[in-house]
């Protein structure tokens, strides 16, 4: 085994991707010869490249309304400008829009014309980062697959306003101001292929309640959560990657076998206040608990398996499968405990 130990060296392992249709493939759909119908009108404010007809980029214009959208869009780009309302006039004759980007405008609630979004039958992609709003706006578009509202001021959602998005595979509300009382038991309720909830940065003192079951990523890193619930994760027995870096987790607060779940592969617990490795399931492979109060690490009782098993089973066996483990910023010092090196015999990275 090779083994590489980086003092107090980042490693970073991105997982903010989410299993849906990309744009090149709902591209890939377009029959060129449909375009003949359609005249290639631009309006002035904004670009429209010949070479990709259905796109409309009227992006960085200094625009403060939305521009009447041609019924060719699918593809409409409206980021950093100083929009402030989202009225229907513009989108009378756009039909077959799937993708719209109001990144940072100045978009409030009371601006945006009652409607006028679930109007647009065929829309998968909907971007509202960096607006004012202060409540996930309603109705929505059925068919959605992607929302973005992060970097808002949103404290509400209003009740049942995802209970028909059974589409929805990414729900990015990070960097909001929700409060425990905002997310109630049947606030998700209808979310059915939800892959990727995001409610990092906001105001969250508990676990969220009810979970979509098929969710496999779930970021609440930034919250000032305390306590796991007992058996919080069988109800979404499919989550996957799990974030709680930044809150106010301690010993006391975890389960003795709240991470010890089978479908977790990458369990991020930075800059929390824990003292010790909470128990962990053999399937897991990266662990972060860097910034904690752990002052030492016994490969016996942290290992899934006892010891002599994990030795007997060399490289061939059912081991435990950890490849990175992050504890720097504790009161470790080196070198890594054999016992350590012998339970995680997959292990290609340590930060200590």
């Amino acid at each position: 085994m090779t083994l590489k130990v980086y003092p107090n060296f980042l490693l970073l392992f991105l997982f903010n991707s989410v299993w849906t249709r990309t744009v090149r493939q709902v591209y890939d759909e377009l029959d060129l010869e449909h375009w003949s119908h359609y005249t290639f009108e631009c309006p002035k404010e904004c670009f429209c490249p010949p070479s990709f007809p259905n796109a409309l980029y009227c992006d960085n214009k200094g625009l403060k309304e939305i521009p009447a959208i041609p019924a060719r869009i699918w593809y409409l780009y409206l980021q950093n400008n100083f929009i402030e309302t989202i009225s229907e006039k513009p989108f009378v004759n756009a039909s077959h829009l799937r993708w719209i980007n109001l990144n940072k405008n100045k978009i409030t609630n009371a601006g945006i014309e009652s409607g006028v979004l679930s109007k647009l039958k065929r829309l998968l992609y909907l971007f509202l980062e960096d607006n004012e709003l202060e409540e996930v706006p309603a109705p929505l578009p059925r068919g959605l697959e992607q929302l973005r509202l992060a970097r808002n001021k949103i404290s509400r959602i209003p009740e049942g306003v995802f209970s028909n998005l059974e589409n929805l595979t990414m729900l990015d509300l990070h960097h909001n101001s929700l409060l425990d009382s905002a997310l109630q038991s049947d606030t998700f309720q209808g979310l059915n292929n939800l892959m990727q909830l995001n409610i990092a940065k906001n105001s969250l003192k508990k676990m969220p309640l009810s979970i979509p079951a098929n969710t496999l990523q779930l970021f609440l890193d930034n919250n000032s959560i305390e306590v796991i619930p007992e058996n919080y994760f069988s109800t979404i027995p499919k989550v996957t990657f799990l974030r709680l870096n930044y809150n106010k987790l301690s010993d006391d607060g975890i389960p003795p076998n709240g991470f010890n779940v089978s479908s977790i592969l990458d369990l991020q617990l930075s800059h929390n206040q824990l003292t010790k490795i909470p128990p962990i399931n053999a399937h897991l492979e990266h662990l972060h608990l860097d910034h904690n109060r752990i002052k030492s690490v016994n490969g016996t009782q942290i290992c899934p398996v006892s010891i002599a098993i994990a030795e007997d089973y060399g490289l061939y066996g059912n081991i435990p499968r950890l490849r990175y483990l992050r504890l720097d910023g504790n009161e470790i010092k080196p070198p890594i405990p054999l016992d350590i090196m012998i339970c995680f015999q997959l292990l290609q990275a340590v930060v200590i």
